[in-house]
C-alpha cells in the first residue's frame, strides 16, 4: 500500500501530541471555566445563529475512498462485506475476494489528482451556496483532514492533502461560511459483516482502520438498521465514546467550522454524556473565536434549542417554530459519487428549497464529486441553474422568515425522512409564502400567466392593504385586482421557463 511520507509500520509508531487522556482533560478543563456546562440546562441558552437563519442554503460533499469502486452508494465499505447485498458479489467479480482485495486497498487508488478546492467553492458561490459542509470522516473511518488520532487519513495515505483544510482556505478567501460533518459515530459497528466471513477485516494489523467492527445480535446485518434507530439498544464501549469525543473536539479545534453535522447514531444512549462534553466544549471554543455556531442532530440526539434539528432527504408538512434544515442530495440513489447514479432536475432542488424555507428551514444540497476530485457534470448543471434562479429570486429566499401560514395549495411534502424520491407535482394553484421588512413573497410554484392566489383575497378577517406588486426579475409593470375569491395577476409577458415565481408584494 502506498503512504505518502512513511509506510504503515512507521505510521503507527507515531506519537499524537496530545494523548486521548490529556484531550478529555482539556474538554473538562474548559466546559468547567467556560459559558457553557456540560448539561442541558445550561446548553439550552444556545442560539440558532443569526448567519444560519440569513443565508437558508449550503452545499454537503459526500467524498471519500468511496468514489473509488463508484458502485451502489457511499456505503459500499460495508456493503462489499454483506452477503445479502449486490455490492459483494459486484467487488469479487470485479476487484477480487475480500480476505485478498480489502477496502483499504482502494486508498492508494483515490488520488484526487484534479481536486481543486478553488474552482469547488467559486462554484459553489456561483450557485447561490452561502455555506459549505465537507465530510470530515465518513462511516468508513476514513478522514479527509489532519487529524492526530487517526492514521487513516488523507493527508498521510491517498491524495497526501488536507481536504478540509483546502476548501476551508477557500472558503475564507471566497467569503463562503466553513462547516464540516463527522460520521466517527457509526464506524463502531459499520464494518461488522466482514466478521462473518475470510475477511481483511479481521486481520488485526488493520484494527485501527475498520475500527472494533462490533458484531452482536443486534447489530447484525438484518436488523441493524432497525435497532440502532432504538434508543435504549447496544451502545458504544467507554472507550469507543471517549475516543470519539476526542477526535470530535480535535476536528473543532483545528478547523472552527460553524456548523458540526452528525448522521443518526448519536441520539443512542450511551452518546448522551459525551453530547452533553461536545456541544458545551463546542460553544465555549465558539465563544472564545467570536463565531455563532450550531450543531445538525437527528431524532432525539438533543433537546430543543440545544442544537438544530436535521431531516434527512425529508421535510415537514408545516411551519416549525424551532429552526430546523433537511439535508438532500441532487443524486438520487447515492450521496457519493456512483457510475449509475441518476439526478434531480433543477425545478425539484429550488421547489424543494422554497417549500422548506417557508416552513422556517435551511436546505442543505448534497454532491458526490468523482474519485478524481471533478464535480459531475448533472451537479454542476443543477448547481448553476440553481445560481441563475437565486440571482433573480433570493430576495425572496435569503434574510427571510416564515410568515403566517407557509402558503396554499393541494400539494405538499410528506412529513418525515425519505421522502425525497419523487418530485411533487406542484401546479399554478400551489405557493409557497416568505417574509421581509414588510414585503410578502408569493413563489407560485409551477408559473403560468395568470395567477390566483386565494389567501390575498379582499375581505378577509383583520384584512390588510396590498399597495403594490412586482414580479422579481421582471420590468413589467405588474397589474392586479383583489376580490372575495383572489388576489388576481394576469402576466404580459412570456415565460422563460417551468421554475418558481417569485412576486414581491407589499402589504399593509
Amino acid at each position: 500500500m502506498h503512504y505518502c511520507w512513511y509506510n504503515y509500520f512507521i505510521l503507527i509508531g507515531l506519537v499524537a501530541q496530545m494523548t486521548t487522556g490529556e484531550y478529555l482533560k482539556l474538554i473538562d478543563e474548559v466546559n468547567e471555566n467556560g459559558k457553557y456546562k456540560a448539561d442541558w440546562e445550561s446548553l439550552s441558552q444556545h442560539k440558532v445563529p443569526s448567519w444560519y437563519m440569513h443565508d437558508k442554503i449550503g452545499v454537503f460533499i459526500h467524498w471519500g475512498i468511496y468514489s473509488v469502486p463508484a458502485f451502489g452508494n457511499e456505503w459500499y465499505s460495508r456493503g462489499m462485506y454483506d452477503k445479502d447485498v449486490r455490492e459483494f458479489e459486484h467487488h469479487r467479480k470485479t476487484w477480487g475476494p475480500q480476505d485478498k482485495f480489502g477496502y483499504k486497498d482502494f486508498i492508494p487508488m483515490f488520488k484526487a489528482e484534479k481536486f481543486d478546492a478553488e474552482k469547488w467553492v467559486s462554484l459553489f458561490k456561483k450557485a447561490g451556496m452561502k455555506y459549505v459542509m465537507p465530510v470530515a470522516e465518513h462511516h468508513d473511518g476514513f478522514a479527509m483532514y489532519d487529524t492526530e488520532f487517526n492514521l487513516w487519513n488523507s493527508t498521510r495515505m491517498g491524495p497526501c492533502r488536507d481536504v478540509v483544510s483546502e476548501i476551508k482556505t477557500e472558503c475564507e478567501k471566497q467569503g463562503l461560511t466553513l462547516c464540516a460533518s463527522t460520521h466517527r459515530a457509526e464506524h463502531y459497528f459499520f464494518m461488522n459483516p466482514g466478521r462473518l466471513f475470510d475477511s481483511d477485516v479481521n486481520d488485526e494489523k488493520y484494527r485501527d482502520f475498520y475500527g472494533p467492527a462490533v458484531y452482536s445480535e443486534e447489530f447484525d446485518p438484518k436488523v441493524i438498521h432497525k435497532t440502532t434507530a432504538d434508543t435504549y439498544s447496544q451502545g458504544a464501549s467507554q472507550e469507543w465514546l471517549e475516543d470519539w469525543l476526542v477526535r470530535t473536539c480535535e476536528l473543532v479545534d483545528k478547523y472552527q467550522p460553524s456548523v458540526l453535522y452528525f448522521d443518526w447514531w448519536i441520539h443512542n444512549h450511551s452518546f448522551k454524556p459525551y453530547l452533553k462534553k461536545l456541544a458545551a466544549y463546542y460553544y465555549n471554543r465558539a465563544e472564545e473565536w467570536g463565531k455563532e455556531v450550531t450543531i445538525n442532530y437527528k431524532h432525539e440526539a438533543f433537546p430543543p434549542n440545544v442544537a438544530t434539528f436535521d431531516v434527512e432527504r425529508g421535510a415537514l408538512t408545516g411551519i416549525s417554530p424551532i429552526y430546523w434544515q433537511t439535508d438532500t442530495a441532487i443524486g438520487k440513489h447515492s450521496w457519493g459519487y456512483t457510475a449509475d447514479n441518476k439526478y434531480k432536475s433543477a425545478r425539484q432542488v429550488i421547489c424543494d428549497l422554497v417549500d422548506i424555507v417557508s416552513k422556517n428551514g435551511n436546505l442543505l444540497i448534497n454532491i458526490g464529486p468523482k474519485a478524481d476530485g471533478t464535480i459531475t457534470n448533472e451537479e454542476t448543471e443543477v448547481l448553476l441553474t440553481m445560481g441563475e434562479w437565486l440571482k433573480i429570486n433570493g430576495e425572496g429566499i435569503y434574510g427571510t422568515t416564515f410568515w403566517k401560514q407557509f402558503g396554499e395549495g393541494k400539494v405538499n411534502a410528506k412529513d418525515g425522512f425519505f421522502q425525497d424520491g419523487d418530485e411533487k407535482n406542484f401546479t399554478n394553484k400551489d405557493f409557497r409564502f416568505t417574509y421581509k421588512d414588510g414585503f410578502l413573497y408569493a413563489f407560485q410554484m409551477r408559473p403560468s400567466k395568470t395567477i390566483k392566489i386565494k389567501t390575498l383575497r379582499k375581505h378577509i378577517p383583520h384584512d390588510y392593504l396590498i399597495e403594490s406588486v412586482e414580479l422579481l426579475g421582471s420590468d413589467e409593470k405588474i397589474n392586479f385586482t383583489r376580490d372575495e375569491k383572489a388576489l388576481t395577476i394576469k402576466l404580459k409577458s412570456e415565460l422563460e421557463n417551468d421554475l418558481p415565481l417569485c412576486f414581491k408584494i407589499a402589504i399593509g
